[in-house]
């Protein structure tokens, strides 16, 4: 018996020309349906009619009014019993954020329950009367519409608040923060473009029901998407644009790069709408959540970061909470599996079915999968990371406590939490690569094995770097400085800005940064730690009481530690040490006071003005460069001379 041959695989030119073969002759049975609509839209009224033959155009007339007060008059009866309660709702004022989130949640959930009580009241005509068999299925075709239509716009208003009649109330219920103007544009052309949906969703499945030919439906279908694709192109092109800063010079690039932005998103719809109309449904479902997934997930960032804000009047407002890092992610995750659970349904892809299956394709399908999850986890882990951090820096930066050791342990806290921030990213991004390497078949052992190979190498090819990479860490563990304190190293002195692995930037207290390594640090002189002792000498005259000149300094330290200006700088008041040395002209005394690191300068400038001041009302004289002439004759201008070159600055010319 010979041997079967087995089929051979098309190839991807065949593949393509059975694409445009079926695309033509698709196209062809389109173009033949369009003379036939006339006769087919004659036929589906013929049997309508022929059902309602039986019934008189007032018992048709009847049973549309019917249903429709039956679910408008439950609805106007709930919202006009619970009046009442939604005012007391939109008027009630709001201190902290749950309170805004109870109140914008009962706003829900009473438009939820309208809603419901609607479609209820509705479905209650349908028990409540005989319905033709046509008519009930075309009346439910439109039904389901509206509800959608109204399932939407309650969405709408839940997160864009658009109302005009209460404009405060609206803009603290709003959950994505924009305008008033800018919300009421987006729900109006939101409703007309939901509505044209729904109701032409339920003309083509109305035209079902009545009996049309396939591709008459499609057809009609195709005209009613031609007027979705004009309204999406007329919601382009009249979208508001960001607000502007009145900046008069920006216009015109504004303008340009919005009329740009507007007409390839018009190119990318009329490409959607014919992707649709071949019937290339699986590119045009993936052309569409590329353009939709990346929108939506911003928004819904947005949204979860407004209406979990802080209250105005909150100490941290500004900052975000866990909350609203778990719930943007979960929304994510959320957005992201629905889109990959769309993009199988449009492609046939049995995601159940493949994991049973060992192929090239399944592998990489299922690599694609855990890597999408892996990346999710990680882009969590790190968001609450980074959320929990930066919460800490803040409480950091805004604490104004005088303790010391609590002053201390937050400034460390400030040097060395971004440090810590960016290890942590770099340890989750590079585990998360590998992961995902793995998780699509890339073997990582030998990756790790050549990281590691590469990393001696570079070790022994960049001793300055990793010179300066480990002296920083000795530098942050032995505590040697921290952000905020003055240090100086060598040549090099400044306040501590920030930190990188290697590097250490330093602000001059006259305006330059120097960047330093730290490897090229050496000694560190900290002159922000603890207290500082600021000594300095006074010259006062010879015949100069001694002991009123120590009374009067010690009366001004003590003068200056009861000031509530400068007392909490002052560890230890002004005094007089005593006598420092006997000068050619003066009585050198030395002073001695002990301040907080910094404060030295503010604190002395303020004692000398004082005890000039009081100097002066004691008739303490400051010693002044002075020269005794004795004798006469010729020797007397020599004397002179040399009299006027001990007072006379140098440099300065006859």
């Amino acid at each position: 018996m010979p041997a079967t041959v087995p089929a051979a695989e098309p190839t991807a030119s065949e593949i393509m020309m059975q694409r445009i073969t079926g695309l033509r002759e698709r196209l062809a049975a389109l173009a033949s349906a369009v003379p036939q609509l006339p006769d087919e839209f004659r036929n589906a009224s013929d049997r309508l009619l022929g059902e309602l033959q039986g019934r008189g155009p007032l018992a048709v007339v009847f049973l549309i009014i019917g249903f429709l007060a039956l679910g408008t008059g439950a609805e106007w009866l709930f919202r006009r019993l619970t009046r009442p309660s939604r005012h007391r709702i939109a008027t009630k004022p709001v201190a902290t954020t749950s309170e805004r989130l109870h109140a914008i949640a009962l706003r829900f959930v009473f438009n939820l329950a309208g809603i419901a009580i609607f479609s209820v009241g509705s479905i209650g005509a349908f028990l409540a009367f005989d319905w033709p068999p046509l008519l009930r299925q075309v009346v439910v075709a439109y039904l389901v519409a509206i509800v959608m239509l109204r399932l939407v716009l309650m969405t709408s208003r839940f997160l864009l608040a658009p109302d005009r009649s209460a404009p405060g109330n609206a803009d603290r219920f709003r959950l994505i923060p924009t305008s008033a103007t800018v919300a009421r544009f987006w729900h109006k052309r939101l409703a007309l473009l939901v509505g044209w949906f729904a109701f032409g969703w339920a003309t083509v499945d109305a035209l079902r029901i009545l009996g049309f030919a396939p591709e008459a439906r499609a057809v009609v279908a195709y005209a009613l998407g031609l007027g979705l694709l004009v309204i999406a192109l007329m919601i382009v092109w009249t979208r508001p644009t960001l607000p502007s800063s009145e900046i008069p010079e920006s216009g015109a690039p504004r303008r340009l790069s919005h009329t740009v932005a507007s007409g390839l998103l018009s190119l990318y719809f009329v490409l959607l709408w014919g992707l649709w109309v071949a019937g290339l449904m699986g590119f045009f479902w993936l052309a569409a959540i590329a353009l939709l997934l990346p929108t939506a997930i911003s928004v819904t960032e947005k949204a979860s970061r407004h209406a979990l804000r802080p209250h105005e009047e909150a100490q941290n407002a500004g900052q975000t909470g866990l909350t609203a890092v778990y719930l943007d992610r979960g929304i994510r995750a959320l957005l992201i599996a629905g889109a990959v659970l769309l993009l199988a349904y449009a492609w046939h892809i049995d995601l159940v079915e493949m994991t049973s299956r060992d192929t090239l394709l399944t592998r990489l399908v299922r690599g694609a999968l855990s890597a999408i999850v892996i990346l999710l986890v990680a882009d969590l882990v790190w968001q609450v990371t980074k959320t929990l951090i930066d919460r800490r820096l803040a409480r950091a930066q805004t604490l104004t406590s005088v303790d010391s050791e609590t002053a201390s342990r937050e400034a460390r806290l400030r040097t060395l939490l971004p440090i810590f921030r960016n290890v942590i990213f770099a340890v989750l991004a590079v585990v998360a690569v590998l992961m995902v390497l793995s998780a699509l078949g890339v073997q990582i052992g030998p990756l790790i094995a050549g990281a590691g190979i590469a990393g001696v190498a570079i070790g022994f090819g960049a001793q300055t770097l990793v010179k300066d990479v480990i002296s920083g860490v000795f530098y942050l563990l032995d505590d040697a400085f921290r952000v905020g304190e003055y240090i100086q190293s060598g040549s090099y002195k400044g306040t501590v800005e920030s930190f990188s692995l290697r590097s250490v930037k330093l602000r001059h207290h006259r305006g330059p940064v120097y960047t330093v390594p730290f490897g090229e640090l050496g000694a560190v002189e900290n002159m922000s730690r603890d207290w500082v002792i600021d000594k300095f000498q006074i010259g006062i005259t010879y015949d100069s009481d001694l002991e009123k000149a120590r009374k009067i300094i010690k009366g001004i330290g003590q003068d200056m530690a009861s000031d509530p200006e400068f007392a909490p700088n002052i560890i230890e008041p002004l005094k007089m040490q005593g006598v420092e040395q006997f000068g050619e002209f003066a009585i050198q005394i030395r002073c001695k006071m002990t301040t907080r690191p910094g404060e030295q300068f503010v604190i002395r400038r303020k004692a000398f003005a004082r005890i000039k001041k009081a100097f002066q009302e004691n008739g303490i004289k400051f010693a002044l460069p002075t020269v005794q002439v004795a004798g006469g004759g010729d020797a007397m201008p020599a004397v002179a001379q040399e009299g006027l070159q001990l007072v006379k600055p140098s440099g300065i010319a006859e």
